[in-house]
């Protein structure tokens, strides 16, 4: 499935925005102070496609913030415009820390080694020298992504059920149509132990499954579930 131009894209269903609402905004913003979107100091711009069907790719913009000096937290957009949509979020960890997680939990992370040596992970509008520094740095870590608007199929609002997203990891992969002229890295040092075999779903697919299960008893009667009559 060929993604859906940004330019066409459907607009988002529900009245516009309101001069009241806009008027509130402003006066919560004058005083409170967003202090994890403050941490937000950097823009990577890559390529997602979704775990189980390589043909469904996505542009990603990541806006990033430091937790610390081995992991940082990005909120992903589908374009850098102040209208864009919230679409997945992603946490890059290093290697040190991704070699920590149990062997179950490995596949869901991807690596970013390829990423970065093709140049398809890049920071837009950043010098080559201070970008080429942060990239060294990312193309030894791996991430964990999930998207939650299929924007990609043209939908209106975040429907479905949120899906592990892969990062491509060899030449032939990203769809041509999402091509773009890039830097080549492939002098940069990449993750010291090689990619784990395990990572980037450990090479086969990976689709998230909603099933029904019993609701086990709280054993508190207040937190009981309540039978509900929609009318």
């Amino acid at each position: 499935m060929e993604s859906v131009n940004a330019s066409t894209r459907p607009d988002v269903p529900g009245e516009k925005t309101k001069l009241g609402t806009s008027l509130v905004d402003s006066a919560a913003s004058a005083i409170q102070s967003f202090g994890p979107t403050k941490k937000i100091h950097q823009h990577l711009c890559a390529f997602h496609f979704y775990a189980d069907d390589m043909t469904r790719q996505v542009e990603a913009h990541h806006f990033c913030g430091h937790q610390n000096e081995e992991m940082r937290q990005c909120l992903i957009y589908d374009r850098p415009d102040a209208d864009a949509r919230l679409i997945g979020v992603e946490y890059i960890v290093t290697e040190e820390l991704f070699l920590t997680l149990p062997d179950s939990e490995k596949p869901m992370w991807h690596s970013h080694e390829y990423e970065v040596k093709s140049g398809v992970l890049f920071l837009p509008g950043v010098p080559g020298p201070v970008e080429r520094t942060d990239l060294e740095k990312v193309a030894k870590t791996y991430g964990k992504t999930i998207h939650f608007w299929q924007v990609d199929r043209g939908d209106e609002l975040p429907l479905g059920l949120p899906q592990v997203m892969m990062a491509l990891t060899r030449d032939g992969q990203l769809n041509p149509t999402l091509a773009k002229e890039r830097e080549n890295r492939a002098y940069m040092q990449g993750l010291t132990h090689g990619i784990h075999p395990k990572a980037n779903a450990g090479g086969d697919g990976l689709k998230t499954v909603l099933r029904e299960i019993d609701c086990k008893p709280s054993g508190h009667p207040s937190l009981e579930p309540i039978p509900r009559v929609f009318v």
